[in-house]
């Protein structure tokens, strides 16, 4: 059983504008094992989260996770996820989908909301990311 932590987050210069999102993923003892970041074309901020974190869960999946716990500062992506909030933005609608299939491959799959400060790496890869139009990576966050 592999246990991961993840933080994820995505960013829009426009709202939908230039877009990047971020992740940092985490094994049990607390070690970075991944962080990325990747511009992700025009979206708005509400997609960016999304993207980030399903490409941060299918990482997490090729890993080997088979428990994850997610961390975001996107109200709406963790009270969606939660099943606190619907769905009803046609945009958002098979972004979730995806999340939610990508989560049924695990045996565990927690999402928590954090502060922005407490996701403040993921946001600076992602960031990055909206400006850079490029793929940024690294395992060292703070060479960002």
């Amino acid at each position: 059983m592999r246990r991961l932590r993840i933080f994820s987050d995505g960013c829009s210069k426009g709202n939908p504008g230039p877009a990047g999102i971020g992740y940092l993923i985490f094994d049990e003892s607390g070690t970075l094992i991944s962080s990325r970041g990747r511009y992700v074309g025009i979206r708005t901020n509400n997609e960016a989260e999304y993207l980030a974190a399903i490409e941060a869960l299918r990482e997490a999946l090729t890993l080997g996770a088979s428990e994850v716990e997610l961390f975001s500062d996107s109200e709406i992506l963790v009270k969606q996820i939660k099943g606190e909030y619907s769905v009803k933005s046609s945009r958002l609608s098979p972004l979730y989908a995806e999340l939610m299939s990508l989560a049924r491959n695990l045996e565990k799959f927690v999402v928590t909301h954090v502060e922005r400060g407490e996701n403040y790496e993921a946001d600076k890869i992602a960031r990055l990311a909206a400006r850079s139009s490029s793929e940024v990576q690294g395992s060292d966050p703070l060479q960002y």
